[in-house]
């Protein structure tokens, strides 16, 4: 059995749906995935995590294949173009891969225990969910059963990623966060989260309240001040602008003014991806 695993991009929060927003973005990390011999494990890497990586069990995505109780030999052979920690989901994207392969090594459909598995490994399924089911998702978790749901993303949404070579880890960002929150700025994300849903599917022209937060991207300045720096010229000058996930990469809405600087970033113009992960068979 011979076949290859395509899984999108993600950005998460889009300003205060933290943890629960997340959507799938238009770059992608390609797997070939082939059954082996038992107690055969290959693996290769090309493009992002190259040379960094592991290539033994201990790797994401034959964690993850593991996780589905497939136990048999498998060969990898990842071409990754989602940059490492940089907040657009490299992680989510090589746990859904490996998800999606260990399904499709098992002759098994995919259903909620794929998202189940998937968000296990990050503890929380904004991300996973996005790359699993593309568009929007909003995400939560009943007890310890995570759960999404899926909605399309209006037409006139058009994401702008900036990123910069800098990486951050989402482990460190997440222990600058406080264990409270002000009453007000926790209703404050409530709304604007909502209204996020609202926007990004239906009414693109709130996207600039839709994205202002102030449940984490604060805190989180000094990892990454000069993100913080881009998304505020932004917003100054009308343009939602949001950290994407846990950053350092800027998500924007829209054209970018000329008068921003936005030395030192990579600016990319990505699609929204629709369709979520997608496996084809390989000859």
């Amino acid at each position: 059995m011979k076949f290859l695993v395509s899984v999108p991009a993600s950005t998460a929060n889009l300003g205060s749906g933290f943890d629960a927003l997340g959507m799938a973005l238009g770059m992608y990390d390609d797997v070939e995935v082939a059954s082996a011999p038992d107690g055969h494990l290959s693996i290769t890497v090309d493009g992002a995590g190259s040379g960094d990586v592991p290539l033994d069990e201990s790797h994401l995505v034959v964690r993850a294949v593991r996780a589905t109780g497939y136990t048999g030999g498998l060969a990898l052979r990842c071409r990754n173009t989602i940059p490492h920690a940089r907040g657009l989901g490299s992680s989510a994207a090589a746990i859904v891969a490996g998800v999606v392969a260990g399904f499709t090594l098992l002759g098994r459909e995919l259903d909620t225990d794929a998202l189940q598995i998937a968000a296990e490994f990050e503890g929380h399924a904004d991300n996973a969910a996005a790359s699993l089911y593309g568009g929007v998702v909003v995400a939560w978790s009943e007890g310890e059963r995570y759960r999404a749901v899926r909605k399309d993303v209006d037409a006139r949404v058009r994401p702008v990623v900036l990123i910069p070579s800098t990486e951050s880890s989402t482990k460190t960002t997440r222990g600058l966060l406080p264990a409270e929150v002000p009453h007000a700025d926790a209703a404050h994300a409530a709304g604007r989260a909502a209204l996020a849903v609202h926007a990004l599917t239906s009414d693109p022209s709130v996207l600039l309240a839709a994205t202002e937060d102030r449940l984490h991207q604060n805190y989180r300045e000094p990892a990454w001040p000069d993100t913080v720096r881009v998304i505020n010229d932004l917003r100054k000058l009308g343009v939602p602008a949001c950290v994407s996930g846990a950053g350092p990469t800027v998500i924007a809405f829209g054209d970018l003014p000329a008068e921003v600087d936005v030395h030192g970033f990579d600016v990319r113009r990505l699609d929204v991806d629709a369709a979520g992960v997608r496996v084809r068979p390989l000859d």
